[in-house]
This record gives structure tokens, C-alpha cells and sequence, in this order.
């Protein structure tokens, strides 16, 4: 990003790589509503009376103000906890081998579930669902049309279509009906506290097993973290043996 000097005040620029900075803080859609020249404008003058309060208080020797001091002393001491604790942390790293061997040991952990694609028609009533069973099966209307007309599911507009899911996604009345179907069956209709559904099934596919590429990223995390933990925990314990004599506890 090209530098732009939108202010100076005495040594220090007021700049848009530091508006942006303060973008990069807020929330997205906060920073969605300054991103324009004007707010940004009012940003960076927000930035010049923040130097301006900086200068007076040097000015006013604030900076050897003992109450200054002693919140200064707290917010290193923070940090710098912060910062050994990060720095032991960056010192984990994972191997490829040690990925690929977390792989072959777990792979049924990263098995891809079976799913179902299905469509359905929901309904308030039995009757109302067989009726339109009825219609389906003597090829008055078609499956997805119904869906379109009857079904009281946000769904139907797109044609009862529900896309994929796995087990476990679904209430459980649904779900048993649908992965006990054949492809392109239609069921009978299915109870839930929902009302009465009609399910076509359009697809079921099998779980299969995952690639290591496909879960490498995945595995480093879990890896990362677990031995983020034990070096951690292991230099806890260094540390309790180190400064035995400091500690006391109440």
C-alpha cells in the first residue's frame, strides 16, 4: 500500500496506513460502514487530537506521573508474560512424517459420513398428505411441482429441495425413513413434530475415506495444539521446581 500523509503533527505522521490499522481493529461490519473516504478522513482527524493530548502530556511531564508509571509497569508485566508464553509456544513445530503418521493411525476419525439428497413435502395433516401421494402416484403432478404448491416448508420453493446432510442433521423420523429408501423412491407419509412429510430420495452416498491431502491442514492443528499443551505443561512443571521457594499458596 502506497504511504499518504494525511496530517503531520510536530514529528509524526498521520498517515492512511494508520486509518487502516484502526479499520483492521473493529468488528466487520463496523469497519464496512468507515470504509469510505469521509470516515476515513474523520479517523485520521480523530488520530492528529490523540498526538495533540500526546504532546501536552509530555509537555506536562505526565509521562513520570507515578499513577502513569505504576499502570505502565502493570501492562509490561502483562506483556511480557504474554510474550514468553508465546515464544515458548512458536518453538512447536510438526513434521510431514509425524502428520501422515496421525493420518494412517486415525483414519476412520476422517471418514466422510454417509449422506442422503433428498426433496420433501411437508403438510399439516394425513389426510392432506396422502392426497397428495395419491395425485403424485397417478402422475397428476409431479413430485417437485407439489412440493411448489402444497409443502408448507420454506423449501418448497425451491422444489422440497433439502440438498444434502448426514445423520444426525435430520429429526430422527426423518432421517431413518430416509436412509433406509431407494433412489427415486417416494415414501409413505412420515410423522415428525414438524407434521407429515413425503420424501423423495434423489441420492444416498456412501461414506468414504479421506484423502491426507484433504485433511492434512486439519491434522497439523490437532497435532499443533497437542503439543502446544504438553510443552506447555512440561515447562509448567520446570517452572514449579525452579521457583519452589517463590510460591505460596493461602
Amino acid at each position: 500500500m502506497e504511504k499518504v500523509i494525511f496530517a503531520t503533527v510536530k514529528d509524526k505522521e498521520i498517515t492512511n496506513i494508520d486509518v487502516e490499522n484502526i479499520l483492521k481493529t473493529l468488528p466487520p461490519q463496523q469497519a464496512m460502514q468507515y470504509n469510505n473516504e469521509e470516515s476515513k478522513k474523520q479517523i485520521a482527524k480523530e488520530l492528529v487530537e490523540q498526538e495533540l493530548f500526546y504532546l501536552e502530556a509530555i509537555e506536562n511531564n505526565l509521562n513520570k506521573d507515578e499513577t502513569f508509571l505504576a499502570e505502565m509497569k502493570k501492562v509490561e508485566e502483562s506483556l511480557l508474560k504474554q510474550f514468553a508464553i508465546n515464544k515458548l509456544l512458536s518453538t512447536v513445530s510438526i513434521s510431514e512424517e509425524d502428520k501422515k503418521e496421525f493420518f494412517e493411525k486415525n483414519k476412520e476419525k476422517f471418514k466422510k459420513p454417509e449422506t442422503a439428497n433428498a426433496k420433501h413435502i411437508l403438510v399439516d395433516t394425513l389426510d392432506k398428505a396422502n392426497e397428495i401421494l395419491d395425485e403424485i402416484n397417478k402422475k397428476e403432478i409431479t413430485f417437485e411441482d407439489a412440493a411448489k404448491k402444497y409443502s408448507t416448508c420454506p423449501s418448497n420453493e425451491v422444489s422440497g429441495d433439502l440438498g444434502n446432510f448426514t445423520k444426525g442433521q435430520m429429526v430422527p423420523e426423518f432421517e431413518d425413513a430416509t436412509f433406509s429408501m431407494k433412489e427415486n423412491e417416494i415414501s409413505n407419509p412420515v410423522k415428525t413434530q414438524f407434521g407429515y412429510h413425503l420424501i423423495k430420495l434423489e441420492k444416498i452416498t456412501p461414506a468414504t475415506e479421506s484423502t491426507y491431502e484433504e485433511v492434512k491442514q486439519e491434522i497439523e492443528k490437532t497435532l499443533l495444539y497437542q503439543k502446544q499443551n504438553e510443552v506447555f505443561s512440561n515447562k509448567i512443571k520446570e517452572l514449579y521446581l525452579k521457583y519452589a521457594d517463590s510460591i505460596k499458596f493461602n
